[in-house]
């Protein structure tokens, strides 16, 4: 079982829109340095968060927003955007052999755990929104800039 990387970039992607704009235009050339991924990927995750009304990208200003409060922006949402073709946790092998008492039952004794660990996955993740990433992140910078001052 693997969540994609796609999905802590998309976080880190809203964390430095939220902490850069008003200060710098923030495109995916920032983004990518931020980072510290390919450019083309990181257009692809903002592609996916676009799809889902999360940011918004004003051509000409080479400029990106956040659209929707991040309080009401989820783990889940999140996951949802950067996995729309594949939502599923647990890829089963598709042709058990029939033949086999375990290969023919198989299906039988396990989908309906994988269904509810999925189920209990996506709970989890609804019950995590991006704002209080954002929160413990302006604690941590603030922290570092006192520091520093100090």
């Amino acid at each position: 079982m693997q969540i994609t990387s796609k999905f802590t970039i998309a976080i880190h992607i809203l964390a430095a829109i939220d902490t850069f704009h008003g200060h710098v235009n923030v495109n995916s050339k920032l983004l990518s340095q931020s980072i510290g991924a390919n450019p083309v990927i990181v257009r692809g995750v903002m592609s996916d968060l676009k799809k889902a009304g999360i940011i918004m990208s004003h051509r000409g200003k080479n400029d990106v927003t956040i659209e929707k409060p991040l309080d009401q922006v989820s783990f889940y949402d999140i996951y949802q955007a950067v996995n729309a073709n594949d939502k599923d946790l647990f890829h089963f092998h598709e042709n058990p052999n029939p033949q086999c008492p375990v290969g023919r039952n198989i299906h039988k004794v396990l989908d309906g755990q994988l269904q509810q660990v999925q189920r209990d996955f996506e709970d989890e993740l609804k019950s995590y929104k991006v704002s209080d990433v954002i929160h413990n992140l302006h604690i941590v910078l603030n922290h570092e800039k006192q520091s520093l001052q100090a």
